[in-house]
């Protein structure tokens, strides 16, 4: 008997809760640590990008208008997806890594709990960030948080998954819809994460990922004036720079690249989720 064939893997881009191919019709070759061929991946065009920010725009009002409480169920229902699917990425971070399969384990079940840890978070950092500020006169003057809208993430080149969803759930669970250019080296844990997202509860739109080269795909994401905030964790200094001159032309909200390596594994803190909030006062007299 023959041996078996092994089936080339194609994957597509994350658009809009569907699986589209790349308009350009390109694709490049993921690769293990060891040289061995593990699948294709679509090569993203700027059209792509185009069609991600509309989807992510059209998602937007739905997504921010939820409940705090409704937004943090979704993510608690992706961690426990991704939990269901911790064999597929062990293997994959265990393949693209190069690291043992106790190591990937580990990165894997941080990821769970990073997004629980997120969830956690959607009903409560308004009280947190907002305030009741004192003032002289018969008003109440009340402080409130509010997403920024659209947000373009780069993601990490580190940390394929634990960084990626560490980038991506603090952007969404305060409302905020994204795009998110995967590591270009690494975009198997990214485009598995897609299949997850595309069967929980997450509506279609509010997270699209994109495969290919941040370099070509992140400067139209920067200057696209339909895109609110971007965050540059994965660019290099060199992107980083380009990204910003055409992100100050349109006003974003802009989160730089970190000065040194991050330590995915600490305390994130609340920072990731504040960058990409905006702050609304309201003025209300007292009495009748």
């Amino acid at each position: 008997m023959s041996e078996r064939l092994a089936v080339r893997k194609t994957y597509k881009l994350f658009i809009g809760g569907a699986f589209p191919r790349s308009e350009s019709g390109r694709s490049y070759e993921v690769t293990s640590s060891k040289g061995d061929f593990l699948a294709n991946a679509a090569r993203a065009s700027r059209k792509d990008a185009r069609d991600a920010v509309v989807a992510a725009r059209k998602a937007f009002p739905g997504w921010s208008g939820a409940t705090a409480y409704n937004r943090g169920q979704i993510l608690y229902r992706i961690a426990e997806m991704l939990e269901g699917r911790r064999a597929q990425f062990v293997a994959e971070i265990t393949a693209v890594g190069g690291v043992g399969a106790k190591q990937a384990g580990d990165m894997v079940d941080a990821t769970v709990d990073r997004l629980v840890w997120y969830a956690g978070w959607s009903d409560k950092i308004g009280a947190v960030v907002g305030s009741a500020n004192p003032v002289a006169g018969p008003y109440f003057n009340l402080s409130s948080p509010e997403p920024t809208g659209v947000v373009a993430v780069i993601a990490p080149q580190t940390g394929p998954l634990l960084g990626l969803v560490s980038a991506i759930a603090p952007v969404i669970v305060t409302g905020n819809t994204c795009v998110v250019v995967a590591c270009e080296r690494v975009p198997l844990p990214a485009i598995t994460l897609a299949e997850v997202l595309a069967t929980s509860d997450l509506p279609g739109g509010v997270v699209n990922i994109l495969t290919g080269s941040a370099a070509e795909i992140a400067p139209w994401l920067a200057g696209h004036m339909d895109v609110n905030g971007i965050d540059l964790t994965g660019a290099d200094a060199e992107l980083a720079v380009t990204c910003e001159e055409l992100a100050a032309e349109n006003l974003k909200r802009v989160l730089r690249p970190p000065a040194g390596p991050v330590d995915w594994l600490a305390e994130p803190g609340i920072g990731r989720m504040t960058a990409f909030l905006e702050t609304k006062t309201v003025w209300h007299p007292i009495g009748v």
